[in-house]
């Protein structure tokens, strides 16, 4: 098997229907891909049909790992790319597969596709470095999930076959991360509590203004060292913070609050 592929982790978000799960292990066995994770399975994923589906690639089905959480199911991933039928209210560039997807194999990382009702929803999206979206016909733009992994486990295993492709947009200059993203998930999460704590965000406006705040921090390509850095930046001001006597504690009414 390939290394490069091996690496990469499928990840299917809340999958709803065994026929599907079936087909995808069968997929991504055919295109040289073996990690396969659930997260919060509704249905099962060695049942009968399932089984059926999958054919000679029992062992990926079997092999497939089933996790609570997202975070859970990129533990130890270095990159992930997201995939999505449609525009996001927070300005982020939907790329081609083609161009997109060769940048994980560069990487232990992840693809990530959402329930087959609904997709992936902003806060799903939140994990990811990158996002896809498949170019399909505006009469009916809506792909069955199973179709949506086939076409983007094709486009890994020709990427393969292509050295030299970075899976650098020509629109977006992508860095190299080198830290894994749970522990950027710790630094995001100080840096809300911080920012709650000082007042800049509100709590019923606080995910959208991360979502802006995770999209910045992405695209820069932090290393494990410079997100340790960061942290201890937040963790002096919360101590300062926690220095100041109660009175002569700052107001809530900054004018630049969110």
């Amino acid at each position: 098997m390939d290394e490069s592929l091996a690496r990469v982790r499928i990840i299917l978000v809340e999958p709803a229907g065994e026929l599907n799960i079936g087909s995808i292990a069968r997929v991504m066995k055919n295109m040289g891909l073996s990690q396969l994770v659930l997260v919060n399975p509704q249905c099962e994923h060695l049942g009968p049909q399932a089984r059926q589906m999958a054919v000679h690639a029992a062992d990926v089905l079997e092999g497939a790992v089933v996790v609570g959480t997202l975070p859970e199911a990129l533990a130890g991933c270095l990159r992930s790319i997201a995939t999505t039928a449609r525009e996001r209210s927070v300005s982020t560039p939907l790329e081609h597969p083609r161009d997109a997807l060769p940048w994980l194999l560069e990487a232990p990382s992840a693809l990530i596709f959402g329930p087959e009702d609904r997709g992936l929803s902003n806060a799903e999206l939140n994990y990811a470095g990158r996002f896809v979206r498949i170019p399909s016909s505006p009469a009916y733009p809506s792909l069955n999930l199973a179709e949506s992994v086939a076409i983007c486990s094709y486009e890994l295993s020709q990427a393969k076959k292509e050295p030299g492709k970075s899976g650098v947009s020509p629109t977006t200059a992508y860095l190299n991360p080198s830290v894994p993203l749970d522990i950027l998930e710790g630094y995001y999460q100080q840096l809300e509590a911080l920012l709650l704590d000082i007042g800049y965000l509100y709590p019923h406006t606080a995910a959208s203004r991360m979502e802006k705040f995770r999209r910045l921090y992405n695209r820069a390509g932090l290393s494990t060292d410079e997100v340790a850095m960061l942290r201890g930046i937040l963790s002096q001001v919360q101590w300062a913070l926690s220095q100041i006597p109660p009175a002569s504690s700052p107001t809530t009414g900054s004018p630049d609050k969110r």
